[in-house]
């Protein structure tokens, strides 16, 4: 099982089932408040890496950088790669309230 660093840290290792699934440790879902049911917005960059998150938290992102603050999300990234990665944000949240709803 995992290994709890501090109270704000966890790390473990995850299994990737038969279908490509993995499981959130208990750990790791009551730090973020995840709960069944919740929607998660995952994030891959190839030189980056993978990174899940509540759409809830990407939408407060998204608004933040529509709101002008794009330098406190990313602050060595040009505003108009902060505008597309928070509209992208915006769609991806939107299909996933109405996925029969396209671009």
């Amino acid at each position: 099982m995992g290994k709890k660093q501090e109270t704000e840290r966890f790390m473990s290792s995850v299994s990737v089932g038969p279908k490509g699934q993995i499981v959130i440790p208990k750990e790791v879902r009551d730090m973020f408040g995840i709960a069944p049911g919740d929607k998660l917005l995952l994030l891959a960059d190839s030189k980056r890496g993978i990174a899940i998150q509540k759409q809830s938290v990407m939408m407060k992102i998204a608004d933040a950088i529509f709101s002008g603050k794009g330098s406190e999300v990313d602050a060595g990234e040009p505003e108009e790669h902060l505008e597309e990665f928070a509209s992208e944000i915006r769609k991806q949240c939107a299909r996933e309230r109405d996925p029969h709803d396209s671009d």
